[in-house]
């Protein structure tokens, strides 16, 4: 489900799962639309956004949640101007110390807070009638507190009645405490997202949560992340889940972006085009055939995106 309207695999194509348009890190409690200009936003944003379009990327994975700048006015608008597909997701975020979670995960039950989330899949966000595509939680270093706890099972919840794919940022030791719990809840491992997994130096976890059925994404090559050590390092990852039978489990982004709101023109927003320049011809030096990298950028992000219901 895109800004636009649902999508088919031939429109999905070629897929970044996790990149950012726009973040605002002021906090839940101070967070609002009054904070930045739309239009400026967009005029940034507008020109990265087409060098995707170009490099032969189809369908951008904003991975912003609420209370963190998600504003889907305009990525519809940006996904117009552009043609790029645009999904935008539902849930809260719990990592970097709860900051961004709002006053109702302490108050609601799991089950209130699904059925927020529920309600923004079938009327639309914020009177907007865009419709998310996901569901975004996330967590520190575990253990998961009992307000991150709650948010995983909300979202468990919330996937029973919608059939919307549970994306994760975990930190390290949180990726199989979550799991456990969506899965003691009858949601398969198939519609969970390890968001992050390349934080977790302990492969065997990797290969776990594969095997398991879970996607395990590797998406941090944001520039500011020293773009080549980086590249390398997900490298051996995707080899490493190669060679053992297991790279139609792992999806594969940057992280790249920002509109930063609170600094002058937006901060240092990065490029999207790193990944189609530097790390498709790298795969590719180290024997990934283009049928693998069709299934690594256009046919596992849609199975993993998906809206269906996945029930153990």
């Amino acid at each position: 489900m895109g800004v636009r309207g649902w999508l088919t695999r031939r429109q999905m194509g070629f897929v970044l799962p996790h990149e950012h348009v726009m973040v605002d890190f002021v906090g839940a409690d101070q967070i609002g639309p009054g904070r930045y200009h739309a239009e400026e936003v967009f005029q940034l944003a507008l020109p990265k956004l087409l060098a995707i379009k170009q490099k032969g990327g189809n369908t951008f994975i904003d991975c912003t949640p609420n209370y963190i700048g998600r504003d889907v006015a305009l990525l519809q608008r940006l996904a117009q101007a552009t043609g790029l597909n645009i999904i935008t997701n539902t849930g809260y975020y719990g990592a970097a110390g709860q900051k961004f979670l709002p006053p109702q995960v302490f108050t609601e039950t799991a089950e209130q807070l699904a059925a927020r989330w529920v309600r923004e899949w079938e009327e639309g966000i914020d009177g907007t009638g865009i419709r998310p595509g996901f569901m975004k939680i996330g967590a520190d270093d575990g253990p998961l507190t009992e307000a991150q706890q709650k948010t995983v099972r909300a979202a468990a919840l919330a996937h029973r009645q919608t059939g919307l794919t549970i994306g994760m940022h975990c930190g390290k030791g949180v990726a199989q405490e979550a799991l456990q719990i969506i899965q003691g809840l009858g949601v398969a491992p198939s519609a969970y997202i390890w968001i992050h997994a390349q934080n977790e130096p302990r492969r065997e976890l990797h290969l776990a949560a594969a095997r398991s059925g879970a996607w395990v994404e590797f998406d941090g090559m944001h520039p500011a992340y020293q773009a080549i050590d980086a590249q390398e390092q997900h490298l051996n990852f995707l080899l490493d889940m190669k060679r053992e039978k297991l790279l139609h489990r792992a999806l594969i982004s940057q992280d790249s972006g920002w509109y930063n709101v609170g600094e002058a023109q937006g901060g240092k927003f990065a490029g999207y085009t790193d990944l189609f320049d530097h790390f498709l011809p790298l795969l590719r030096q180290n024997g990934f055939s283009q049928k693998e990298l069709d299934r690594l950028f256009i046919q596992q992000p849609f199975q993993a995106f998906a809206v269906r219901k996945r029930l153990s």
